[in-house]
């Protein structure tokens, strides 16, 4: 892992934002490690749910969710490509299908439509980048990426958002802390 290596902590992405912190949790993360953190959203809308994403959603296979495409950077510089999905019933015609920027963020959203996660699920594997990714995310040829997907439940455990994340491996340091009990 280089110097420049990011730890990253999911806790401050899970839980709504109010008051003062309802400004971006990533332009807060960045701001604390000397930096600006922006994301530019590439695309928002229904899509056909791919085989992972559904199964993470509990739907079937091509059944419509809505997406959130966005590259997150630091610096003006890629840092990671996030993919959010919902399932339509939560996000059709809401402020997720479209490409604007979400006061206090998604998770804030979220919890003003009444779906609160109370638990997360996440699996990090690590690969060899596609050529899109490659490119997107200014990596070399023989740089790996991590792979986050992380899906949150209610607290009737229905899944109401998926995130895929996918980041440069060298550039990252993902640091969980739990507590038990």
């Amino acid at each position: 892992m280089s110097e420049k290596a990011w730890i990253s902590t999911s806790v401050p992405y899970l839980a709504p934002r109010n008051g003062e912190e309802r400004s971006d949790a990533w332009a807060v993360e960045a701001a604390a490690r000397g930096g600006k953190g922006s994301q530019r959203i590439v695309h928002a809308g229904e899509v056909p749910a791919p085989g992972t994403v559904a199964a993470l959603l509990g739907l079937a296979d091509g059944v419509p969710v809505v997406v959130r495409r966005r590259v997150i950077e630091f610096d003006g510089e890629p840092c990671e490509l996030t993919d959010t999905y919902y399932p339509v019933d939560i996000a059709r015609g809401t402020r997720l299908a479209e490409t604007l920027k979400i006061r206090g963020g998604a998770v804030a959203l979220l919890a003003e439509l009444g779906h609160v996660g109370v638990r997360v699920r996440e699996d990090v594997t690590a690969r060899m980048p596609d050529t899109g990714e490659r490119e997107a995310l200014r990596m070399g040829r023989d740089e790996p990426v991590l792979r986050v997907a992380r899906v949150t439940l209610d607290s009737q455990d229905r899944p109401i958002q998926v995130d895929m994340m996918t980041m440069p491996a060298h550039r990252q340091r993902l640091h969980y802390e739990i507590t038990i009990g």
